[in-house]
């Protein structure tokens, strides 16, 4: 019942597969094969001698009882159909049967004999000559599909051969084979070829598979120049050696490393019937799944009984293109079985595949088929036979042996040779010349060139093979490959192909899962290419166009990017605006100070001739009270939408106003010390007192932080600029110091100045009794000082508006400090204790 099951359930698969070739239209075949010849037949090699003979001759073959291997059995019709359709064509040999001088079945015979001595033999025998032709006469013989075999069969022969096994490099060395001829055409597009297929399919981790030979080595080497070109990695290489004992003792080691590989797409090249097909028997036992890219040579059917409904594995092969050979079915209805004595019932099933897309109603008939019925069913439906591109080479190989004869006969009606039979040619050497340059178009329209195959630009058809339970296979044309196309125009794929039976999702050949859009790449050490970490982008940086990007595209300037990292974003501008609620306070904080500074002014200059105003200099107290105004007022160029003349202006008045505010208390502090220290009168400091020399401290103060604000603004000027940094989604807008060298020059001059206020404060603080100005100087430097000091740490650890408002803030703060410390005590006795006797009291000690 098991077994009932899933041959009733590969049957529906093989329905489905049927109905979906109608659908989609692409080319499909299937086939069955006998399981007494699942093993598959190591040695299929065929040679054929084919010799023109005067007349029509009804030449019948005695085959019948010869076991013809399954493999082989093609090979025998292809050869049976082009000699009778050759013999038919009166343009083509006329008057002459192209027939074989004996019956092939013995040349099978003595093809299997001769193999088996040569391969037991310790010495070399040349046995060319002697297999089918011993006929006084030269023949042209036909070898193939095995290359190997055909370099035993042609090694010093004289005889011309037509090689219709895939193209060889080898086989076309003609010092080493001169009568040599390969009707194939060489593969001189096929790596590209794979190349362009992995890359629709975005297969980049590829396993490789390969015959350690010349040919496997230069297919090799030009695979990694095509994949270097396009990004593709190789997982891991195989180098099968020919050597069956060397290749046992390493080939737990090839198992090993094809099913631990990650790969899930691998390249086979190589011959059949060779230790590279031993290995693909032996990964297929230890169920190795896998998609197989390989040539038409690898069209196998696999020995694993067991399946399942994944359709991802199978084998993918390029074939050249070559036309349908029409009349080829007409003769398979009507081969003369008394001339061609086969049993092609037995023998059709395992040979080749059918035809699936012949007609609806073939599909429709489908219920009637079973397991057990499969030679009566075939007997019953008419399906096309698909010749292989082994055979159709072999169709073009005897039209070139008969295009040659007809040449060489034309040759001796042309010269009246009349001493030798017509047809019948001794000079290989002359015949053998001839072949190789015939050019000829077959009956299917193709243009045959003998002497140019190796650089014709062949197309290919691009097949995959599925092989279901019982050894029924599906082959199904996916595509097609034109090399001398433009680059975006050569490869082909049926949009309609499914991979699976539920979809069409294209199965995947990865080392690395791509990375997504807002992730790039990171490379891996010591690793392909191919195998890399997704890291996300960076700040300000998006990956939105393609997959797998190397680099992060960073956005513009007045753009962010969003969380994801996949799109740039529009920034909102953004500055210490008035309409902001911190903007708004500063700017009331400051014209508050400023209006208040000015009440300070207009009392001190009404009661200017009061002792208290009198005390300490009235002309410095009404320099550092409009200098205070300054001061507060310069915060307002901090506040606003910046622009280059508030740029310049927020240091510059920033540092020569609190310069003349700080070298006025200077000023002031240095008139106290000097009016309570000084005692001896006459005495020279007195007079520089009295001529109010401390007063020179401003304007030299002053212009020393002129000097050093014009070399700032000559050298390196504060300028506009766009913070994209500190906060997300935003830009803004401040006023870049331009040289933070004379920024910071600027403030340590005032740091120096406030320092030398405090110091010569400090010392004046012990001034006798309760008034003491040098008292108030000394915490107004000292309130200026934390201020600044402050400032410093603060101001550097934050970033945009914060920054600046951190900076109004000082400027406010340290003002107000000032104005506070000096003038509040001050005016709090001028306007609360005019008539009090704390003035009286010290009238007479207060200096004029």
């Amino acid at each position: 019942m098991k077994n009932l099951r899933v041959f009733g359930l590969s049957f529906l698969l093989l329905k489905f597969s049927l109905v979906w070739c109608h659908l989609t239209e692409p080319i499909c075949f299937w086939r069955i094969k006998n399981n007494e010849d699942n093993d598959g037949d190591l040695r299929s090699d065929c040679g054929f001698f084919l010799a023109a003979v005067e007349g029509p001759i009804d030449h019948t073959y005695n085959i019948s009882d010869f076991r013809i291997p399954a493999r082989r059995y093609e090979f025998f019709l292809v050869l049976f159909f082009a000699t009778d359709e050759i013999n038919k064509n009166p343009y083509l040999l006329p008057n002459m049967s192209l027939i074989f001088p004996e019956d092939p079945g013995q040349c099978e015979k003595l093809l299997g004999e001769l193999d088996k001595i040569h391969s037991e033999a310790k010495f070399t025998v040349d046995f060319t000559d002697y297999i089918c032709a011993g006929y006084g006469t030269c023949y042209i013989g036909l070898i193939g599909p095995s290359w190997k075999t055909s370099v035993k069969l042609s090694t010093n022969s004289g005889t011309p051969r037509v090689f219709f096994g895939s193209f060889n490099p080898k086989l076309s060395d003609h010092d080493q084979f001169p009568y040599v001829h390969q009707v194939a055409t060489k593969d001189t597009h096929l790596s590209h070829g794979m190349i362009t297929l992995m890359l629709h399919f975005r297969w980049t981790w590829i396993g490789m598979v390969i015959s350690d030979d010349d040919q496997g080595i230069q297919f090799l080497s030009d695979l990694r120049e095509e994949m270097q070109r396009h990004g593709i990695c190789l997982a891991f290489v195989n180098m099968i050696p020919e050597n069956m004992q060397l290749y046992m003792t390493r080939a737990k080691i090839y198992d090993k490393q094809i099913m631990e590989s990650t790969a899930k797409v691998v390249i086979i090249y190589g011959e059949m019937n060779s230790t590279l097909e031993v290995s693909f028997r032996r990964w297929e036992d230890l169920g190795a799944r896998r998609i197989w890219i390989t040539t038409s040579q690898w069209d196998v059917i696999t020995n694993k009984n067991d399946f399942s409904l994944d359709f991802f594995h199978g084998i993918v092969t390029f074939e050249h293109h070559h036309s349908e050979i029409a009349k080829f079915k007409n003769f398979m209805k009507t081969m003369n079985i008394d001339k061609y004595p086969v049993n092609i019932s037995e023998s059709i099933l395992g040979w080749n595949y059918f035809n699936c897309s012949t007609s609806m109603n073939s599909c429709s008939k489908m219920g009637h088929f079973t397991f057990n019925n499969t030679l009566e069913w075939t007997a019953l439906h008419n399906f096309d036979m698909a010749l292989s591109e082994e055979g159709y080479n072999l169709y073009n190989a005897v039209y070139a042996v008969a295009h040659t004869y007809h040449e060489l006969i034309l040759l001796q009606v042309e010269s009246q040779q009349t001493e030798e039979p017509k047809g019948t040619f001794t000079d290989c050497q002359q015949v053998s010349s001839t072949l190789k340059s015939r050019i000829f178009t077959n009956p299917v329209g193709e243009l045959v060139n003998m002497k140019h195959r190796e650089n014709q630009c062949a197309d290919y058809d691009i097949f995959i093979i599925w092989n279901f339970p019982q050894s029924l296979v599906l082959k199904v044309k996916i595509g097609s490959y034109l090399p001398c196309f433009p680059q975006s125009q050569q490869l082909h794929i049926s949009e309609d192909l499914d991979w699976a039976t539920g979809g069409s999702s294209v199965p995947s050949s990865l080392c690395s899962v791509t990375c997504t859009t807002g992730f790039r790449k990171i490379h891996q050490k010591q690793t392909a290419d191919c195998c890399f970490d997704c890291d996300q982008c960076p700040e300000n940086a998006v990956s939105n166009e393609t997959a797998d990007m190397e680099q992060c595209v960073r956005c513009p300037d007045d753009k962010y990017a969003n969380l994801e990292k996949t799109h740039c974003l529009q920034r909102a501008v953004s500055f210490l605006a008035y309409e902001d609620p911190l903007g708004m306070a500063l700017g009331c904080m400051a014209l508050t100070f400023s209006a208040l500074t000015v009440l300070v002014l207009v009392t001190f200059v009404k009661y200017k001739d009061t002792p208290i105003v009198k005390a300490n200099n009235r002309i410095l107290s009404y320099i550092l009270l409009i200098s205070l105004i300054f001061c507060f007022l310069c915060s307002l160029l901090f506040i606003g939408h910046p622009n280059q003349a508030t740029c310049i202006l927020q240091q510059t008045t920033f540092g020569v106003f609190f310069t003349v505010a700080i070298s006025t208390v200077l000023a002031k502090t240095i008139t106290v010390l000097m009016a309570f220290k000084l005692t001896s009168p006459g005495g020279r400091m007195r007079g520089m007192l009295a001529s109010g020399a401390p007063n020179l401290v401003i304007p030299i103060c002053t212009l020393v932080q002129l000097v050093l604000c014009g070399i700032w603004l000559v050298t390196s000027p504060p300028f506009i600029d766009r913070d994209t940094q500190s906060e997300y989604g935003k830009t803004i807008i401040i006023c870049n110091k331009g040289s933070v060298i004379a920024f910071h020059f600027v403030l340590g001059y005032l740091g120096s100045l406030a320092l030398g206020s405090f110091t010569v404060a400090f010392l004046a603080r012990n001034l006798p009794d309760r008034f003491n100005e040098a008292k108030f100087l000394t915490f107004s430097m000292l309130v200026f000082c934390s201020v600044w000091i402050t400032f410093l740490p603060v101001y550097h650890s934050t970033r945009g508006t914060v920054m600046v408002v951190v900076e109004v803030f000082s400027i406010l703060a340290s003002s107000a400090g000032l104005l506070g410390c000096i003038f509040l005590p001050k005016c709090c006795v001028i306007l609360l204790r005019p008539d009090s006797t704390f003035l009286q009291k010290y009238k007479g000690k207060l200096p004029s």
